[in-house]
């Protein structure tokens, strides 16, 4: 056989790969857990493999709702606010130390016991809308069952020492089941891909093609417009806002991020964003800056590794912490 015919016949054979070579991608899956919708997002060459593992995922998002949100009846978190004690498995713990090192940071203004309050104001589907604004007596009654440093982690025991305290997962479990997704993602070989429940944020890698993920961060005072973009590349993001959830008193709105101290929802910011390696930590970190002083937030995040910030304060000024990808429309 000639030279030539050998290299026609290898050039076939390219051809012939370049042919067989499958198409990647974007396959969406949208479901309904922790009273809210996760999206997630992967690139893949084989479409049914792809749901199989997004079916994982959102297998393990269920898992960790029934397991440990405190608002699913017989989940460990229900157990414990009913008995005031339980015992945690290591994940558990894992949570709940997570959730007292933000106590610790923030100097206990993030409180995940703020159930009383949050009720008071109106934020729970198990009162009526309210008609007032809370008075002074109801506040500072409220706040008296507001104290986590009355929980206590004992090896694997978590016992809450005062009747009545009770602990409400709904600032930090989002951020926990997201993370969690993303690593089933990662271990059935998904390269690429994003998970999403509105607020918390993963992503995998950057899209198909390479870039990276893009995210629009919401103008606070105008739901259609936006302040510019993030880049994401295996980061999480956790943002909390003043126009997320709020109650409407007297035609003024009254949002639900309370400082425990003055029982009233906090001033001075409009939204913060945080950017890191770890879900659980993005959500967590989102509001525990959102309650303690701008300089104390700009000063962890310009000192710590993989830990970004932007901040809009009540005046629509907007902060960066120095390493932050932000691109400013």
């Amino acid at each position: 056989m000639s030279k030539s015919r050998n290299i026609f016949l290898l050039f076939l054979l390219f051809l012939l790969l370049l042919g067989c070579k499958k198409k990647i991608e974007r396959v969406d899956e949208e479901r309904f857990a922790f009273g809210t919708y996760f999206k997630i997002s992967v690139y893949s060459d084989n479409k049914k493999e792809a749901k199989k593992i997004i079916d994982k995922a959102f297998d393990e998002i269920q898992r960790i709702d029934e397991k440990y949100n405190s608002k699913v009846s017989g989940s460990l978190m229900d157990e414990l606010n009913k008995n005031q004690k339980a015992t945690f498995d290591d994940e558990g713990i894992l949570i709940l130390n997570e959730v007292k090192k933000a106590y610790n940071i923030s100097g206990g203004k993030y409180d995940v016991t703020m159930s009383p309050l949050m009720t008071l104001w109106g934020f729970s589907e198990e009162v009526e809308p309210r008609t007032t604004i809370p008075t002074e007596e109801e506040l500072n009654q409220a706040v008296k069952k507001v104290d986590f440093s009355k929980v206590v982690i004992d090896g694997n025991q978590v016992i809450i020492k005062e009747p009545g305290i009770t602990i409400d997962t709904g600032s930090f479990l989002k951020g926990y089941a997201v993370d969690r997704a993303k690593n089933i993602l990662r271990a059935e070989g998904i390269k690429n891909g994003f998970v999403t429940a509105i607020s918390s944020i993963e992503a995998i890698g950057g899209k198909g093609d390479g870039s990276p993920w893009k995210i629009g961060i919401q103008n606070p005072n105008n739901s259609s417009d936006i302040l510019g973009i993030v880049e994401l590349r295996d980061q999480s993001m956790g943002v909390s806002g003043d126009y997320q959830t709020y109650v409407e008193i007297d035609g003024k709105k009254y949002h639900h991020i309370l400082d425990k101290e003055t029982k009233y929802p906090v001033k001075d910011k409009k939204m913060v964003v945080v950017v890191n390696k770890n879900g659980l930590q993005a959500d967590l970190y989102s509001t525990v800056f959102f309650l303690i002083p701008l300089e104390k937030v700009l000063e962890i995040a310009n000192t710590t590794p993989d830990l970004d910030v932007i901040v809009v304060d009540e005046n629509d000024k907007i902060y960066l912490s120095k390493d932050i990808k932000f691109q400013k429309r």
